[in-house]
């Protein structure tokens, strides 16, 4: 329990923190910035580069300046097409064959009284490739839409931005505890 000079010692240490937070500065000297930026920023430029992507894939990082990230736009979302097209053309195969075998005519996997594959192995080849096509549907739409992301991020993080403030350099250290020399890499960035 705290007595009555408890509280008052706790009300003073208040009242002076008060009284320490109300000072005023009334001789204050405010002076320009004179720092001069040659390239003024776009504020929009995120959102047009994301637009951009999103209305053909790699415009966005084309428009950020970074051309050699378009290859590997092409080659991830046309990976995913491939995939996508042949997984659909090879479930609308199998899925032909087992049509043509219940309604009692031949198809391409029937070898006559011997069948390459039965009708089970048609019906798991059709799970398969579907779950497969859709997969591959659903890796090309997250491509895409980080193709999107990629752009606008890339034209937030301009380079020019961090050439001043960010340093990069290899060092060594002994470890302090079994004193061996351990290699790192320092990652300084200033504000």
């Amino acid at each position: 329990m705290l007595n009555k000079t408890g509280y008052n010692v706790i009300v003073f240490f208040l009242l002076v923190n008060i009284s320490f937070a109300q000072e005023t500065v009334d001789d204050v000297i405010i002076i320009k910035d004179t720092t001069f930026v040659s390239e003024t920023l776009d504020p929009l430029s995120p959102a047009r580069a994301a637009f951009y992507s999103a209305v053909l894939p790699g415009l966005g990082q084309a428009y950020n300046k970074k051309y050699w990230k378009m290859p590997l736009v092409y080659a991830a979302i046309g990976t995913g097409v491939y995939f996508f097209i042949d997984n659909k053309s090879e479930y609308e195969r199998y899925q032909t064959a087992y049509k043509l075998r219940l309604s009692g005519r031949d198809d391409e996997f029937n070898g006559g009284d011997d069948p390459y594959i039965s009708d089970d192995g048609l019906i798991r080849a059709q799970t398969v490739l579907k779950k497969n096509r859709d997969l591959a549907l659903f890796a090309t739409i997250g491509l895409y839409v980080l193709n999107i992301i990629e752009a606008n991020v890339d034209a937030h993080l301009d380079d020019k931005a961090f050439s001043k403030n960010l340093s990069f350099r290899p060092t060594l250290y002994i470890n302090p505890i079994n004193y061996q020399t351990v290699a790192g890499i320092n990652l300084t960035f200033d504000f």
